[in-house]
């Protein structure tokens, strides 16, 4: 089912110190200005004193222009509440470039749902270290560049310029990992910070290394599970955005495990990747705050 037309709204997603006043005033201003409030999300992390919010109201009668409202914001409530927000549109549209090795069910999974008009996004290039699965962007449709990285890595920073041009060039907002097996340079990760969503063939902290189904198998496990996360410096430890698990028994064999394994990655990495393009994500330290 192709996503249904609504009219456009302002996004705002911010966090700040917890304090009298922020939801009365922020929908006031809203309201005063002629917005319809269609959402309205907040929580309040009592350990930390925090308060995070997600609200959004239709443009079509809002008094103030929508290149002037990150300014009102700055202006009136920034400073006031020692504010950080992010402030986003319906009708403009994230850009996600997909990075793929040689795995294809999480590439798969992400363009059905793309092509089925699931998601409000664009997918401008697929990028790979490998040229296995370019028959699937033809499929699809979707331009697919290559780098091939020496066993020594001795011209991975070359390839990550050359990446990062790419990047620039096709406007991208967020990247997703579906089973890229490189890890991503500190240079990239600052450029698209909390916007490079990676998906783990584990339930993290769990099995690491190589053929963590296997381990699974010999542990005997009697449960397997995923994990899609932010990526960041300290390898598999962004913040977590999405996990399941599924109940494995005695008579599963390592071959049935990957296959579970596989379902698990695709679904996970799916919800994480549609509420990131929903812009339902809050991140703040290494945690994140996922809206309903």
């Amino acid at each position: 089912m192709a996503i249904e037309k609504m009219k456009p709204t302002a996004i705002l997603l911010l966090h700040c110190p917890d304090q009298l006043g922020i939801i009365s005033e922020l929908t006031k201003f809203i309201t005063d200005n002629n917005g319809n409030i269609v959402y309205l999300d907040q929580y309040v992390d009592r350990e930390d004193g925090m308060f995070f919010m997600r609200i959004e109201w239709e443009l079509e009668n809002f008094l103030i222009p929508r290149d002037k409202i990150e300014d009102y914001l700055h202006t009136l409530y920034g400073q006031r509440y020692e504010m950080t927000f992010h402030l986003y549109f319906s009708d403009v549209r994230p850009r996600m470039a997909i990075f793929v090795s040689k795995m294809s069910h999480c590439l798969y999974d992400l363009l059905a749902r793309w092509k089925a008009g699931e998601w409000n996004v664009d997918i401008p290039c697929i990028v790979s270290n490998h040229e296995d699965l370019r028959y699937v962007a033809d499929q699809f449709g979707i331009p697919y560049y290559v780098w091939s990285i020496k066993k020594d890595h001795s011209n991975k920073a070359e390839v990550e310029e050359a990446e990062m041009k790419l990047l620039k060039e096709k406007k991208i907002t967020f990247i997703v990992l579906a089973r890229y097996m490189q890890i991503i340079s500190d240079a990239m990760i600052a450029a698209y910070p909390h916007h490079i969503i990676n998906i783990h063939h584990s339930f993290l902290p769990a099995f690491v290394g190589a053929r963590p189904y296997h381990q699974a198998w010999e542990r005997g496990v009697k449960i397997i599970g995923a994990t899609s996360h932010y990526v960041t410096a300290e390898l598999d430890a962004g913040p977590i955005i999405e996990q399941d698990v599924m109940r494995v028994s005695h008579k599963d064999t390592p071959t049935s495990l990957v296959l579970k394994g596989k379902d698990l990655e695709k679904i996970v990495l799916s919800r994480a990747v549609k509420k990131h393009i929903e812009r339902k994500i809050l991140t703040y330290n290494n945690k994140t705050i996922i809206f309903s």
